[in-house]
């Protein structure tokens, strides 16, 4: 049997544990939390460079049969899915390679307002005060203001999944590239579900939306961040107060550049 992959992607704190746990309820489907996968295919493709002393011997064509086969190999037989979904922030910066190895693979992108993103994290800090989490190297100090800047740096868990974002938005293989908002996935799930089915060129399939069930406490425990990748089992839009500053979160709030049309000159598509 021939599998379909397409991948789950974006930024993080925006639904895609969600949106996974959603398609997991078709039997077709294989989707789950982010995986070890997008690390494992950085690692392979660096050491497939001509930084090993060996590279003349690899040509493209066996480059592209060994990152390939990371796929065939981690979603064995005992999977059992037609459709797998991926999920990893890294694709959005593999679109590239992406298209050539699966050309018709599709990458969803979560996005969501981005101080929200702030939020959620700060909130997670909050709520488990007593067990300092890996997202900050497992350090018990900081502020509300050091933790924001460190989440949007380059480098940190929202900074360089931005970035990432943008580099495939505007890169010239948009054509596999659909943008998800939160926003939409939580307030519209029917909507959300069937325009990633159209995308995909799948058939609907009756989701529902107010009996979910996904579990990661093992992983979270370990990361010191219990609730990281909790979803609450009826879909639905939940207003409150942000606990952040008001000058921290201003800061990101003019961050959503898929929001303007006048920004998105490749047409990408938005839902």
């Amino acid at each position: 049997m021939e599998r379909r992959v397409h991948f789950i992607s974006g930024l993080p704190r925006s639904g895609s544990t969600l949106l996974a746990a959603l398609l997991s309820q078709n039997p077709r489907f294989q989707a789950g939390m982010s995986g070890p996968l997008g690390g494992a295919f950085n690692t392979l493709l660096g050491e497939l460079s001509d930084r090993n002393e060996y590279s003349v011997f690899i040509s493209d064509a066996q480059r592209q049969r060994m990152l390939r086969s990371l796929f065939d190999a981690y979603y064995g037989p005992e999977y059992g899915a037609e459709v797998v979904f991926d999920t990893n922030r890294a694709w959005c910066n593999k679109l590239p390679q992406l298209k050539t190895l699966f050309p018709q693979g599709k990458v969803i992108a979560c996005v969501r307002h981005v101080s929200w993103i702030i939020d959620s994290v700060e909130q997670l800090v909050r709520k488990n005060a007593f067990r300092p989490s890996s997202i900050f190297n497992y350090q018990s100090g900081g502020t509300v203001y050091s933790r924001a800047e460190g989440l949007a740096n380059g480098e940190g868990l929202v900074g360089y999944a931005y970035n990432a974002l943008k580099e495939a938005f505007y890169g010239d293989d948009t054509a596999n590239l659909m943008l998800l908002r939160y926003e939409t996935l939580v307030s519209n799930p029917a909507r959300a579900i069937a325009a990633v089915y159209n995308f995909i060129g799948e058939k609907p399939h009756a989701h529902d939306v107010d009996n979910i069930s996904y579990q990661a406490d093992e992983f979270d425990l370990r990361a010191g961040t219990p609730g990281l990748h909790t979803v609450r089992r009826k879909v639905e839009a939940r207003e409150r107060t942000s606990v952040l500053p008001p000058d921290v979160f201003h800061r990101f709030e003019n961050d959503m550049f898929w929001l303007d049309p006048a920004l998105n000159p490749r047409g990408v598509l938005v839902v």
